[in-house]
């Protein structure tokens, strides 16, 4: 598991920085389902009724959403993938936690090569997720956007892994 980024300055600038807080979360997720069986992995334990297969799934199109779809305007086939007929995330019985961990982490290089290629103030392309004639974001809040949504899902694993097993924390 990647190191938690310490408020240093370990990192040459933000862009590193958020790369780094992502590589952190992306980590944590893999962590935390890693150590979960089939059973676990395809249960929920939640009200929300979420299982935490479904949940790496929502964060591999969410990530993919917002840079890919979102940021560059790139056609992706089917952006909204983990939402299955009711809403909800969904994942199909063949689809297996190596698998959605290997998309995860093919995600969070595609990520890189993405913001690394850019500068933090440029603003996304209009045509794919964001409809032209709107004022589109820069790259930096998409990124801290999607920090938010790691930051809270590493939560609610956390959650789901101290229900399980009391294992708690990064």
């Amino acid at each position: 598991m990647a190191t938690f980024p310490a408020p240093s300055d370990e990192f040459p600038d933000r862009t590193q920085v958020l790369l780094g807080y992502l590589d952190f979360f992306r980590s944590t997720v893999a962590e935390k389902v890693s150590g979960l069986g089939e059973a676990h992995l395809r249960r929920s334990l939640l009200a929300s009724a979420w299982t935490p297969l479904e949940l790496v799934k929502h964060l591999v199109h969410m990530e993919r959403r917002w840079l890919v779809w979102g940021f560059l305007g790139t056609q992706v086939d089917d952006p909204w993938g983990d939402n299955g007929p009711a809403g909800r995330w969904q994942v199909a019985p063949e689809e297996s936690v190596e698998d959605l961990l290997s998309a995860l982490e093919a995600g969070g290089r595609r990520t890189r090569d993405i913001v690394e290629g850019a500068r933090l103030s440029d603003r996304a392309a209009t045509g794919g997720r964001l409809e032209a004639g709107t004022d589109p974001p820069p790259l930096e809040r998409i990124l801290l956007h999607v920090l938010q949504e790691y930051a809270r899902h590493c939560g609610h694993l956390d959650v789901v892994r101290e229900l399980l097993d009391g294992v708690v924390g990064e």
